[in-house]
């Protein structure tokens, strides 16, 4: 959709030096020359796949300013779009351009409005449910834009943009509440986000290796910070395709369930296979989920033993065991 706007906002390639903050890795930005642009993503999977399409893709811009031109992509959080604005004006050259674009389901019209009270905007375009638009005083973005961190919880820190910054996830806590005292020897969590959940994990009896495997960038920072443990193993990594070179006998998760503002179970499906795919047979999985999340069948599909240990209306909590029972018994 977006390349529907860079289209209109860039007729003729740009030149000079150019910075994109934000990108998924499967867009379309063939307007921009790679040779000219860097791209900065801190999601493992298009980090990965903006670099096999000869993109220079980093998690972070220090050190590499000035540019040229800045496209800033918005996020759905209105704190961490502020602190990619403040960031890409940082970055301009003197008389350098930045372009903020977003869809308005991610709030492009309420930070345009914002940005009107302290700059201009030219080369408004709408389309695709989005816009794209100028700063004509990049200069003018507010101090106070580049955020701060939050504390979530004693002895947390996390920052804009992160799942569940402000807060724990009451998911995650209800998970935590359910584990039993005594955890297993080498266990992973999938989807670790900023730590609270490891940190919890740490505490029980048994645990010799933990890892944390975290897709984004810096809610896994976050977690480094956050989790000074030495058995805890840090790994930036697409949970989804997560390998090790030998099985846990622990999977412990709280996976996704929206990709962007949609519901997408498959998500958390893909999860629960790489869960299994981790397992020794004897090993166990704890992961909790939405009440209507219909994991059952996907659990049965790769576990011998599925039940629920608990929950309330609003979450439950899944356990299984026997990975890879079903299929050898069915082939």
């Amino acid at each position: 959709m977006r390349d529907a706007r860079l289209a209109l906002a860039f007729p003729e390639p740009p030149t000079g030096r150019l910075l994109v903050i934000g990108a998924d890795g499967a867009e379309d930005l063939s307007v921009f020359a790679p040779e000219i642009t860097l791209i900065v993503e801190g999601m493992a999977h298009h980090h990965a796949a903006l670099n096999a399409r000869g993109f220079r893709t980093l998690t972070s811009p220090e050190g590499e300013a000035p540019f040229d031109h800045v496209l800033v992509t918005l996020p759905r959080s209105r704190d961490a779009a502020r602190a990619r604005i403040a960031l890409g004006a940082a970055m301009l050259a003197p008389g350098g351009a930045l372009w903020i674009d977003g869809q308005k389901t991610d709030g492009i019209e309420s930070i345009l409005k914002e940005i009107k009270g302290f700059s201009g905007l030219s080369d408004l375009h709408s389309k695709a449910h989005g816009k794209i638009a100028r700063l004509t005083d990049p200069g003018a973005v507010p101090a106070g834009w580049a955020g701060g961190s939050f504390a979530p919880a004693p002895g947390f820190t996390t920052r804009a943009g992160v799942f569940s910054a402000e807060a724990v996830d009451p998911g995650s806590a209800a998970l935590a509440a359910a584990l039993p005292a005594k955890l297993p020897t080498r266990i992973v969590d999938l989807g670790a986000g900023w730590g609270w959940l490891s940190a919890q994990i740490l505490t029980h009896p048994g645990v010799e290796v933990l890892h944390l495997v975290e897709a984004d960038h810096t809610a896994l920072e976050c977690a480094r910070a956050n989790i000074a443990d030495p058995r805890a193993r840090f790994h930036w990594a697409d949970a989804r395709s997560f390998k090790l070179p030998d099985p846990v006998n622990g999977v412990i998760m709280n996976p996704p369930f929206h990709d962007g503002r949609s519901a997408d179970p498959a998500l958390g499906a893909a999860f629960i296979r790489t869960a299994a795919s981790l397992l020794t047979g004897a090993g166990r999985l704890w992961m909790v989920a939405n009440r209507h999340l219909p994991y059952e069948a996907e659990l049965a599909r790769h576990f011998a033993d599925v039940s629920e240990l608990g929950g309330d209306n609003r979450f439950k909590i899944l356990t299984a065991t026997g990975a890879g029972a079903r299929h050898r018994r069915s082939r």
